[in-house]
């Protein structure tokens, strides 16, 4: 579960400013932790079909608002990735 300081350590790696939750950057750092800790989970449930289609239904939101990002900020979108740690 992303317990308000996991999320906000979160949020304070991607915003913009000290305010920001809603930048594409904030909610893409967001979901990356969510899907981190579901992943953990689900490695050690592997029958939890109900939670891992949870999981594809985050990855797809990530996927949204990556590539929005990268539509209209590339730069920012590539030290996003690169902060994340995320393939792309």
């Amino acid at each position: 579960m992303l317990t308000k300081r996991k999320k906000a350590n979160a949020i304070a790696m991607a915003s913009r400013h000290d305010a920001d939750t809603g930048s594409p950057e904030a909610q893409v750092a967001i979901l990356t932790r969510r899907i981190e800790e579901l992943s953990a989970h689900l490695d050690k449930n592997r029958k939890d079909k109900h939670s891992r289609r949870g999981l594809l239904g985050l990855v797809a939101d990530r996927r949204k608002h990556l590539k929005y990002l990268e539509s209209t900020n590339k730069r920012q979108y590539a030290t996003l990735i690169k902060k994340l740690g995320l393939k792309k």
